[in-house]
C-alpha cells in the first residue's frame, strides 16, 4: 500500500493542561482542535502506523482536548486515544512486524499521533488483531469502554458481593457492565439522571436502576445498600451524588472512581467511616491496569470483548459517524444528544 507523505487531521490548537476548569461537556470543538494537513508520522521500533478506519470519542477524550486529563496536550498533534484500522507499516522489533497487514482495535497512548487523523501510530503492545466477525463501530470503541467494563467487573468478581453500584448509568461503560454482570448473576444497582433511562436499563439487566434527581434519592440508596449489601461503587461522576452514596455504604465500602463528570468538589462526609468501617476510597485507569496487569489476563479479556461483539451479547449503540472534514462543525451536538457513540471517520 502506497502510504502518503500527508494527511488530514484534527490536531491540537493547545500544549499542557488548562488553567481553569471548563467543564466535562464538550460546548465546541473550535476552541481545542483544529482541521489540518500534517505530516504522515512514522512508527518506531516497537510501533506500528495504522491507517485509520474509524476513530472513537471518549468522555476522556473530551477531557483530554480540553486540558483537564491526566495526560498533557501536544500542541499541532492530532487528538483521539483510540480506532480500529490496518497496520501498513512497522517498526522493525518483531511484536511489530507481525502486525503487518492486519486489522487492528489500537489505543495511541502517549505516542502523540491520534486516532483522529488519515493515520495513527500505536504501541504494538496497545495493539490487538481483530477476528473476522467484528464490525468497525464495536471495533473502534472496543479499548476504553469495553476493557475498562470488564477489568472493573473483575474486581466485581473478586470483591465476592452479586450487588454493586454504577454511576453514570445509562453510558456506553456502564451497559456493557450490566450486561456482563446479568449473564453471570450479579445484580448492578445503576444510578442515573433520567427517568427515560430507567426501563432500558431494567432490561439490560440492572437489578435496580435509581435516579439521583428524584426526591429521596439518599434514603432509597441507604434502603438498597441495607438490602443488597453492595461492598463497591463503580463511579464516573464523583460530587455531591457519589459522597451521599458512599456516606451510606455499609462496612468495607471500596469507591473505585474512573472518571470525573461533575467538576464540583467531591467530599467525604464522615472520615470516621475510613476509620471504624474500613471503607476506602481508590482510583482506576485502564492505562495502568494494561501496564501492570498479567499478560494472560489483558488477553482473555480481549478476547471475551470480542466475542461478546461478535455473538451479539454485547452492540455498540450508534449516535453519528461524522466524517473527519465535518468533525470541528458537528461533533459537539452529535455528543450532546444522549445514549449513544459518536465516531470520526476519516
Amino acid at each position: 500500500m502506497s502510504i502518503p507523505a500527508t494527511m488530514k487531521a484534527l490536531v491540537q490548537k493547545h500544549d499542557g493542561y488548562a488553567r481553569t476548569h471548563s467543564g466535562t461537556a464538550l460546548e465546541a470543538m473550535e476552541p481545542y482542535v483544529e482541521f489540518a494537513d500534517v505530516p504522515v508520522p512514522k512508527p518506531g521500533p516497537s510501533q506500528v502506523l495504522i491507517k485509520v478506519a474509524l476513530a472513537s470519542i471518549n468522555p476522556s477524550d473530551v477531557m483530554f482536548v480540553k486540558g483537564l486529563y491526566g495526560q498533557p496536550r501536544q500542541k499541532g498533534q492530532p487528538a483521539g486515544f483510540e480506532g480500529v484500522g490496518e497496520v501498513v507499516a512497522t517498526g522493525d522489533q518483531p511484536a511489530a512486524r507481525a502486525l503487518a497487514g492486519k486489522r487492528v482495535s489500537f489505543a495511541t497512548g502517549r505516542s502523540g499521533w491520534g486516532s483522529w487523523a488519515g493515520y495513527a501510530v500505536a504501541e504494538a503492545a496497545a495493539c490487538y488483531p481483530l477476528l473476522p466477525g467484528m464490525r468497525n463501530e464495536d471495533a473502534a470503541g472496543m479499548i476504553v469502554n469495553p476493557l475498562t467494563a470488564l477489568a472493573m467487573f473483575d474486581i466485581v468478581r473478586e470483591e465476592g458481593e452479586k450487588s454493586f453500584i454504577l454511576t453514570a448509568g445509562a453510558s456506553q461503560l456502564s451497559k456493557l457492565m450490566i450486561s456482563a454482570a446479568r449473564d453471570e448473576g450479579f445484580r448492578p444497582i445503576a444510578v442515573v439522571r433520567r427517568d427515560d433511562q430507567i426501563e432500558h436499563l431494567a432490561r439490560l439487566g440492572a437489578a435496580h436502576v435509581v435516579n439521583a434527581t428524584s426526591p429521596g434519592f439518599e434514603r432509597r440508596m441507604a434502603e438498597l445498600c441495607r438490602e443488597e449489601g453492595p461492598r463497591i461503587m463503580l463511579d464516573a461522576v464523583t460530587g455531591a451524588q457519589a459522597s451521599a452514596i458512599f456516606n451510606v455504604m455499609g462496612r468495607n465500602a471500596r469507591w473505585i472512581i474512573y472518571g470525573r463528570l461533575d467538576p464540583a468538589d467531591t467530599i467525604i462526609r464522615e472520615p470516621g467511616h475510613m476509620i471504624f468501617l474500613n471503607k476506602r476510597v481508590e482510583g482506576f485507569w485502564l492505562v495502568e491496569w494494561m501496564r501492570r496487569g498479567p499478560p494472560e489476563k489483558k488477553a482473555a479479556v480481549v478476547a471475551e470483548a470480542q466475542q461478546r461483539f461478535i455473538d451479539e451479547r454485547w452492540r455498540t449503540d450508534v449516535t453519528a459517524v461524522v466524517p473527519l472534514e465535518e468533525a470541528v462543525a458537528r461533533v459537539a451536538g452529535e455528543l450532546a444528544k444522549p445514549d449513544g457513540k459518536v465516531f470520526i471517520a476519516p
